[in-house]
C-alpha cells in the first residue's frame, strides 16, 4: 500500500524589480480581496513605517522626490489606490471606504500595524475614513490640498472663472459618456493641462513625468477607473458622514495647503471634524505639493512625525 504525503510548501520571497531612479526602492505586487495592487516601498528598515497615497491623475510616483528625502528616516510604503497606477481596475470598489479597506489590507498584508499616514488629493479622500476605521493604528495623519467628501468637500463648487478652473471637473468626471468621449485620444492633452495647470510653475513637471502619467492612465480601465472615484463621491459622502457621526478624529492631523492651491487654509473646515489640527500653508506651490516643494513638504513631515 503507498501513502500519499502531502505537498510540501516552498518558501520564496516575493517577486520584486528595483526602482529605475530610486536607490534602495522596489516595486511589488499584492493580491488583497482578489484586487492585485502595485506598490512601491524602501527607506530605513529600522525606521517607523510612513504610508503615502496619492490622487488623480497620479500614482506612487507623485512621492518620489519625497520618498528620496525621507528615505533615511523612514520605512516607506507608496501603493498605487485600485484603478490608479499599475494596480488592478476593478469594475466596482471607487467609493472611498472600499478603498480605505483595500489599502488596509495591503498594510496587513505586509505585516505593519502602526504607521503615519500621508495623503493627497483623492488620496486624502481615502484617507479620512482610512484613520476613521482603523483608529489604533494610524499613529499620525497628513492631509494636502483635498476637499473630503460629507466633510469639507461644499455641495456647491464655485462657478466665478477665479476659481472655477480648480474645480470644473468634480462635476465634469461625474457625467456618463461625456468625458470618455472628449479625452480619449486626447489624454496627453487633459494631462497635461490638468497637471501643469494647476501648478505654481508649470515646469514642476517634466515631459518625462507627463509621459509616466500618461502610460498609466492609458492602460486599459485607466480613464473609467480615474472617473469612477468622482461617480463615487456620493456614496463616499454618505459614508464618511456616517462615519464623522461616531465623533471627530483623534488622531493628530497635519493640513498642508499651499498659497497657489486648491483650498486657501485646509486646517479651517478640518478643526470641526478633527480634535488637535495643525495647519501650514507652503509658499510657492500649487495643488502638486508633492512634486512642486518636496524638500518643503518632507521637512515639514519629518518635523510632524518626530514629535
Amino acid at each position: 500500500m503507498t501513502h500519499s504525503l502531502p505537498s510540501v510548501p516552498v518558501t520564496t520571497a516575493p517577486f520584486s524589480t528595483p526602482d529605475a531612479t530610486l536607490a534602495g526602492f522596489h516595486h511589488h505586487y499584492a493580491t488583497v480581496d482578489g484586487v492585485r495592487m502595485h506598490y512601491v516601498c524602501g527607506g530605513n528598515q529600522d525606521g517607523e513605517a510612513l504610508l503615502l497615497l496619492a490622487g488623480f491623475p497620479q500614482s506612487w510616483f507623485a512621492w518620489r522626490h519625497v520618498m528620496q528625502e525621507l528615505k533615511e528616516h523612514f520605512w516607506l510604503v507608496a501603493p498605487d489606490l485600485p484603478g490608479q497606477g499599475d494596480s488592478d481596475r476593478p469594475e466596482t470598489g471607487y467609493d472611498t471606504q472600499s478603498l480605505a479597506q483595500k489599502t488596509h489590507g495591503l498594510m496587513q498584508t505586509l505585516g505593519h500595524t502602526s504607521y503615519f499616514l500621508v495623503a493627497h488629493d483623492v488620496g486624502a479622500w481615502v484617507a479620512y475614513p482610512y484613520a476613521a476605521l482603523y483608529r489604533t493604528e494610524v499613529k499620525r495623519l497628513a492631509l494636502l490640498d483635498a476637499g473630503i467628501p460629507g466633510i469639507t468637500l461644499p455641495d456647491a463648487l464655485p462657478v466665478t472663472p477665479d476659481k472655477s478652473w480648480k474645480t470644473w471637473h468634480f462635476a465634469f468626471h461625474t457625467l456618463p459618456d461625456l468625458p470618455e468621449a472628449l479625452i480619449s485620444g486626447n489624454e496627453r492633452i487633459y494631462l497635461d493641462w490638468f497637471l501643469r495647470r494647476k501648478t505654481a510653475a508649470p515646469d514642476a513637471f517634466t515631459d518625462e513625468d507627463i509621459s509616466e502619467y500618461l502610460r498609466v492612465f492609458l492602460k486599459s480601465g485607466g480613464l473609467r477607473a480615474g472617473l469612477a472615484y468622482y461617480r463615487s463621491v456620493m456614496v463616499s459622502a454618505e459614508q464618511n458622514r456616517e462615519l464623522n457621526s461616531q465623533g471627530k478624529l483623534q488622531v493628530p492631523l497635519l493640513a498642508v495647503s499651499a498659497d497657489q492651491g486648491s483650498i486657501p487654509d485646509m486646517a479651517v473646515p478640518l478643526r470641526a471634524f478633527a480634535e488637535n489640527v495643525t495647519g501650514i500653508i507652503i509658499a510657492n506651490s500649487g495643488h502638486f505639493i508633492p512634486e512642486e516643494q518636496p524638500q518643503a513638504l518632507a521637512r515639514e513631515l519629518h518635523t510632524f512625525f518626530t514629535m
